[in-house]
Parts: structure tokens; sequence; C-alpha cells
């Protein structure tokens, strides 16, 4: 059987690099040792809990009809047409300018991974590291 080369891409997916566990381990390590001189403190393990959490839950997926954001408790997908273009503030995450004046934060999204996103979107983001 062979491919057909006007196939649409897979959906490219964006998310937190699963090594940052290693940064939640450690700090749970740091939170130890309140927890054990004072057990009061106890409730501050949930911290790390709800950052693995986060680690895992946030991901930004995009195909090339529609952008899917995923946070820690929703979802919202998002047509390409819908978009009309995206913000960066340094040192965070892409932000998507809809166009009835709204903001989608794009989790994981940031300038490097911006030729992933351009290869998916057919287009519709422009590929910053191409002449």
């Amino acid at each position: 059987m062979a491919t057909d080369p006007k196939t649409a891409p897979a959906p490219v997916v964006i998310k937190i690099s699963p090594m940052a566990h290693f940064a939640v381990g450690f700090f749970t390590l740091g939170l130890l040792v309140p927890v054990l001189t004072w057990p009061v403190t106890a409730p501050l393990l949930a911290i790390p809990v709800l950052l693995a959490a986060l680690i895992v839950r946030l991901r930004t997926v995009a195909d090339p009809h529609m952008v899917t954001v995923r946070t820690l408790l929703s979802s919202r997908a998002v047509d390409w047409g819908d978009i009309e273009g995206l913000r960066f503030s340094k040192g965070s995450w892409a932000r998507a300018q809809l166009k009835g004046g709204d903001e989608l934060r794009l989790p994981a999204v940031t300038f490097a991974t911006l030729p992933q996103l351009a290869e998916v979107s057919g287009g519709r983001v422009p590929n910053p590291y191409l002449r």
C-alpha cells in the first residue's frame, strides 16, 4: 500500500519534559525537612503532588485543523481560523490572540517549538528559523 503524499501531518503534542519530575522530587526532599521537624506542615506535601500533576497534564496538541489546550482541570479546542496570531512574553509560554479578543495560553509552546507548530499549521504560523 502506497501512502498518499498529500496526507495531513500527524498531530503535534507539545508538553513539559518529563525530566521536570526530577525537580519535583528534589523539591519534595527539601520539604521533608520542615515536615519531619514540625508535623503540622505535612499538608505542604500536597504541593509536589500538584506540581507532578501539572507536568503530566499541561500540553498543547495541534493538528492541521485545530489547536487543543489541556490545562489541569479542562481542555479547550480552537480552530486555526479563530487564531489571529501568537504573542510571546519574555520567559513565558505563547499566547494565542483569538479573533474575539480573548487570549489563550498555549502550555509548553515556546519560541523554540514554533517550527513544530509551523509544520502542522499549514503556514498559518510562520517558522521564524527559515529565511
